[in-house]
């Protein structure tokens, strides 16, 4: 992976009490279209979710959108996707998401996408992926998590080899030239490390 090509948004099915919150979605949602990178997100038509999905389809970007099958309802859908995934259950939803994406955004949302998004930290904190993981703290909205993870490093439940490692953006303008930042950097560490195991043959 040496570009950037697709982001998994996590976010809420509410709109939430901030206005600014509708704002970071519906930005986010043209700069992905703007910069050629597919939106990979929930699959839902209303709160956050519905507003980035549509402002990234009004701008002409593509959008995936995995749901399951029982949410289809509660979250209605946004059928307006052409390319919609409807899974059996939430693991193969999340499972879906995680393959389809290069790198995760959580913007404010709630227990779902709290959920979503320590779930990627834990995977990347596990070596099970180095796809970037970032925080958009719009309003200081994930201040408390950060907040909280900063108190379990105190408490030596997170220790220096078992450090979690994402990104943080208080700037929705800032979000995709950080992942491609990221992401680019993560290629050319993979890169060298490949080098030098050449090298040692």
């Amino acid at each position: 992976m040496s570009k950037l090509t697709s982001v998994c948004v996590y976010c809420g099915s509410r709109p939430g009490e901030n206005p600014a919150y509708q704002t970071a979605a519906q930005t986010l949602g043209e700069s992905l279209a703007r910069s050629g990178i597919r939106l990979v997100y929930g699959g839902g038509s209303v709160g956050l979710m519905g507003t980035v999905a549509r402002a990234c389809l009004d701008h002409g970007g593509k959008v995936t959108g995995v749901i399951p099958r029982f949410l289809e309802e509660r979250e209605v859908m946004l059928r307006s996707v052409e390319d919609l995934v409807i899974t059996d259950d939430m693991h193969e939803r999340k499972r879906r998401m995680f393959e389809e994406s290069d790198a995760f955004v959580a913007l404010p949302g709630g227990i779902g996408t709290l959920e979503e998004v320590v779930e990627m930290i834990t995977w990347a904190q596990l070596g099970r992926h180095k796809k970037p993981v970032l925080l958009a703290d719009i309003g200081g909205f994930w201040g408390p998590l950060t907040e909280l993870m900063d108190h379990m490093i105190d408490e030596g439940f997170i220790t220096q080899e078992t450090m979690i490692r994402y990104l943080i953006s208080d700037s929705v303008d800032d979000i995709v030239p950080k992942l491609q930042t990221e992401v680019a950097s993560l290629s050319a560490e993979a890169l060298e490390g490949d080098e030098a195991a050449l090298e040692k043959l």
